[in-house]
């Protein structure tokens, strides 16, 4: 079903459609798109605020987690009054707080080889905000498999990666001709242990949401092929080129 957007939706995103990139024909992509957000801490928080903010029309938001205290320093959908509940219920609402006509699917369940299969293939977006490598390699592989577009995320201290695969080309790479050892990456590449500047989370955040704004709109350039690092520490952004690996799953 195709939604359309009424007089008060045309107000509340004027400064969006006022753009001559995207204008009432590019909103109307956006409220009519489907995007779905693997994790809701650091990265996943920021993501699903301002796609909610910029009137994408659903939103797939999964976790399995509760919110504790030393979340919230980055996880900007929580504050102290959401201690021991489930993010993906906190998140909702607040969500529709912010936009009452997103529609907010929460899935309070770990995404897993068992159940994700059913829940990636009905949205046409992938966002990546988990924290460890083997959830990741299993996004990029069903991504893959689905040929959906993914937008991934990894943070550590000061520092941030974001890739963009778009799975319908079949010349892109996948996550797995960058990274291929996941155990010795969940050991370099974990806030948990290594630390986090909360402000870091929240940009790399906002950049895989506007990753998907522009794929959405088919506007701008990407990251196709690429690997963007940022070094937050000391202003430090390059992109490097990825290359499809030989023998990986998506040759």
């Amino acid at each position: 079903m195709t939604l359309k957007l009424g007089k008060k939706e045309i107000e509340k995103f004027s400064r969006q459609i006022i753009l001559k990139d995207i204008g009432v024909l590019g909103q109307k992509k956006i409220l009519n798109s489907k995007v779905l957000i693997i994790g809701m801490g650091g990265l996943g928080c920021p993501v699903a605020e301002f796609l909610t903010r910029s009137g994408i029309g659903t939103l797939g938001i999964i976790d399995h987690d509760i919110v504790s205290a030393s979340n919230i320093h980055r996880q900007s959908l929580y504050d102290e009054k959401d201690l021991n509940n489930l993010k993906i219920k906190v998140a909702q609402k607040k969500l529709k707080d912010i936009n009452p006509k997103t529609k907010v699917n929460a899935l309070g369940v770990k995404f897993s080889n068992k159940n994700s299969d059913k829940i990636i293939k009905n949205y046409d977006y992938i966002v990546d905000g988990t924290d460890n490598f083997k959830s990741k390699f299993l996004i990029n592989d069903l991504s893959l498999k689905y040929k959906k577009f993914l937008v991934t995320g990894a943070i550590s201290k000061f520092d941030g990666h974001i890739f963009t695969f778009n799975f319908k080309n079949k010349k892109d790479p996948c996550l797995r001709c960058f990274y291929q050892e996941e155990s010795i990456l969940d050991d370099i590449l974990n806030c948990e242990y290594e630390g986090i500047l909360g402000t870091v989370a929240s940009i790399v955040g906002t950049m895989q949401a506007n990753e998907i704004l522009k794929k959405i709109l088919n506007i701008g350039q990407n990251l196709e092929r690429s690997i963007l690092i940022i070094d937050l520490l000391n202003l430090n952004f390059r992109k490097v080129k990825m290359n499809k690996r030989k023998k990986c799953i998506c040759s």
